[in-house]
């Protein structure tokens, strides 16, 4: 029997129970249901009230006994249609509600969004900045570039250049000690830096990431995500490279 299918209906485990029960044992009284699935008498008739509202149970009275009666199982594509329906529906009301939520979402942004990421998805952060960045206006990106780091980052995505450049995306790259090497739509400014322990940065639309080495000499990093931290790290940013 395929009980995850009943489940994927909406099926509580309670209701999956007394539903084959009473396709089992026929027309029969809340109380033998109740004795047969060792379930208490007021959820199983709380139950039958549910599966009746499904189309799936149906009841008559004998003398001054109720009884229940499972409809032929071919109802359940009834109930599936029914859901697909509502399913359909809800989704053409989303449509328009939609920008509501997004407008919740977008207030809420107000409030600093940090993710940690470890060695084995700091890639994850580089395709992010490709998707946001392949979405904006200005197509570009910020960067300060730390030796040590660099040699590194791109270890996991070694097209990462290759795919900035299809996509169109501009860098610009302020390299904090010596190397780094123009690939194409980028533009690159050195800083002297003897900082022993560097730490790359990259600043895109809404978001700072943050790429260091952890004690295990492993590279980890953390993206933060909100609007006024991104224009205080970007016009930061700006005045630095209007003097190199």
């Amino acid at each position: 029997m395929q009980l995850d299918l009943l489940k994927k209906l909406g099926f509580s485990d309670k209701q999956v129970k007394i539903y084959l029960e009473l396709l089992k044992l026929g027309p029969s009284s809340v109380r033998i249901l109740a004795k047969n699935t060792v379930i208490g008498r007021g959820t199983v008739y709380d139950v039958l009230k549910d599966l009746q509202t499904k189309g799936l149970v149906s009841y008559y009275k004998k003398a001054t006994k109720q009884y229940f009666v499972a409809e032929d199982p071919e109802k359940l594509q009834d109930l599936v249609e029914k859901q697909t329906e509502q399913l359909e529906d809800v989704s053409k009301k989303l449509d328009s509600f939609i920008p509501e939520l997004k407008s919740l979402h977008d207030k809420g942004g107000e409030h600093p969004i940090s993710r940690y990421f470890e060695k084995t998805d700091i890639s994850k952060i580089l395709e992010e900045v490709l998707r946001i960045c392949e979405t904006t206006e200005e197509k570009e990106y910020r960067i300060y570039s730390a030796e040590g780091i660099r040699d590194e980052l791109y270890k996991n995505f070694e097209t990462f250049s290759d795919v900035r450049i299809s996509k169109g995306i501009k860098v610009k790259a302020i390299s904090l000690g010596e190397g780094g090497e123009l690939r194409g739509l980028d533009k690159r400014k050195f800083l002297n830096s003897k900082n022993p322990k560097p730490t790359f940065i990259l600043i895109y639309e809404g978001h700072t990431a943050y790429i260091s080495k952890n004690s295990k000499k492993e590279l980890v990093g953390v993206v933060i995500e909100n609007d006024g931290i991104y224009e205080t790290q970007k016009q930061i940013f700006d005045s630095l490279w209007s003097t190199l």
